[in-house]
């Protein structure tokens, strides 16, 4: 008997072009889904690559985030936080990451998509929601919305976060002397005031350090 045809395979998408000057890339680093079918996190991915600002972002699928990062010897699986996001950066050029989960049982489902910085390691920007009585599409439809809301509040410049936890030492001290200050008009209170100072410049003084150590 004559051999069936074969059905023609369908063409292969076509390569996404590199990113252009003006757009900031977004590697899609981790997307986990529990309760809900495997195929859930590609339908994610496909429809936030149709509804993002292209203008603005280089959407990095996760399979080609995972291919670049096979040229790395330091990068582990499990690195979505933190200073190992540096070698994340170095590898792919991604200034931040996202990182989706889906979940759901029975007609609950919810989400928390999260974006994360790679020069500090540290959360820009995250949201989240859990529908009670919704379907799984309606999940997929309202993290991807979510995501898109996030991108598109993140600022032209990164602000810098040194800077930031500096500023708020020195306002911490300048509000901690204003206490010294006004309790050396009560004799019995000016011990207080001493401590109030130290307690404050110490407490700040840590944030910054601890800024930098993850920086």
């Amino acid at each position: 008997p004559a051999a069936v045809p074969k059905e023609p395979e369908p063409p292969a998408s076509p390569p996404q072009p590199p990113p252009s000057e003006n757009q900031r890339i977004v590697g899609v680093l981790d997307v986990r889904v529990e309760g809900v079918p495997a195929e859930i996190a590609a339908q994610f991915q496909q429809q936030l690559e149709a509804q993002v600002d292209t203008k603005h972002f280089w959407l990095a699928p996760r399979s080609r985030m995972h291919e670049m990062m096979t040229n790395s010897t330091k990068w582990t699986e499990g690195c979505v936080v933190g200073a190992c996001l540096g070698e994340v950066r170095k590898q792919t050029n991604a200034e931040l990451v996202l990182l989706a989960a889906l979940t759901g049982s029975g007609t609950s489902f919810g989400y928390v998509v999260t974006l994360v910085r790679t020069d500090t390691g540290r959360v820009l920007a995250q949201e989240s929601e859990r529908c009670d009585v919704c379907t799984v599409s309606e999940a997929v439809g309202k993290a991807t919305l979510a995501t898109v809301k996030i991108l598109n509040a993140v600022p032209d410049t990164l602000p810098d976060e040194n800077k930031l936890q500096e500023a708020k030492l020195a306002a911490v001290t300048e509000k901690a002397d204003h206490d010294v200050s006004a309790a050396k008009h009560h004799p019995h209170a000016v011990a207080t005031g001493i401590l109030i100072t130290g307690l404050a410049i110490a407490a700040g003084g840590a944030g910054v350090y601890f800024a930098n150590k993850t920086a």
